[in-house]
């Protein structure tokens, strides 16, 4: 299991990572924000002392807009150089929305500035993961919206330099959603198992919806066992935005990641 920042968000790095290290977690999750607070450099010495590895780097991406290709390409390379620094080979590409009402244009702008990026990060051994958020988020966040469209904007690149981002809380609807796991196991596309809980009733921010396992509506067994089938052993992620959980001391809250985690996600993942 992997502590993602973003699950205590008012936590700094130094203590995400020394948090994580005391509750004996192997891996982090990196947030773009936290790690420029601390210096790219200083981030990657904090995380190498503690004897943790970084699971991710969120985020790259939103590529969709209509005049800003070259200051959005110039960032999205900053990250792949803050990814090879910190030792991920994972760096989340979130795509970004609809600047113009034009969903087809987006998504054309998108599929060819990820192309224009895949040669750099490959030269730093860094693998594009693509994150299909929830349809909710379509117009200002991400274009797209399922496994399956991720996996098809994948498909002309090598596996080992674009892959997708598999979160359950942006992908437990989807009815293709079993098929879609086996095929990215299929074609070595997993690059992060992100886990958190879709709550009922939703808040006012959808961005705040997301919970600890088990306190929402999703089978974190029955997407877990897709998961094993299709052959992925990387770390978990863990990634919650949610007020109540952010006001809570972070010790906790990674208390209370391990045992949800062991009596949800672990045994089915386990086989």
């Amino acid at each position: 299991m992997s502590l993602n920042t973003a699950t205590t968000n008012n936590w700094t790095l130094r203590q995400a990572v020394e948090g994580a290290a005391a509750a004996g977690l192997p891996a982090v999750g990196l947030w773009r924000d936290r790690v420029a607070e601390a210096g790219v450099e200083r981030a990657a010495k904090i995380v190498r002392d503690n004897g943790l590895r970084v699971s991710s780097l969120c985020r790259g991406g939103f590529l969709t807009g209509q005049h800003d290709a070259g200051a959005a390409l110039d960032d999205n390379r900053r990250a792949i150089d803050e990814a090879a620094t910190l030792g991920t080979p994972e760096l989340v590409i979130v795509a970004g929305g609809i600047p113009d009402r034009d969903l087809n244009g987006a998504r054309r702008r998108l599929t060819d500035r990820l192309a224009e990026l895949v040669s750099y990060a490959a030269d730093r051994q860094i693998r594009l993961a693509l994150e299909p958020l929830h349809p909710i988020y379509c117009a200002d966040r991400a274009v797209i919206s399922t496994l399956g469209q991720a996996l098809a904007l994948a498909a002309p690149h090598p596996a080992e330099t674009v892959g997708v981002v598999i979160d359950t809380f942006h992908v437990w609807w989807d009815p293709e959603l079993p098929l879609r796991i086996a095929e990215a196991g299929a074609q070595g596309r997993i690059s992060s198992y992100q886990v958190c809980d879709w709550m009922v009733p939703m808040a006012a921010d959808p961005l705040l919806s997301r919970g600890m396992m088990g306190d929402g509506v999703i089978d974190f067994g029955a997407i877990s066992a897709l998961i094993r089938a299709a052959g992925y052993g990387g770390d978990v992620e863990v990634e919650i935005f949610n007020e109540a959980v952010w006001a809570t001391d972070g010790h906790a809250v990674i208390e209370t990641m391990k045992q949800r985690y062991r009596d949800l996600v672990l045994p089915a993942l386990s086989g």
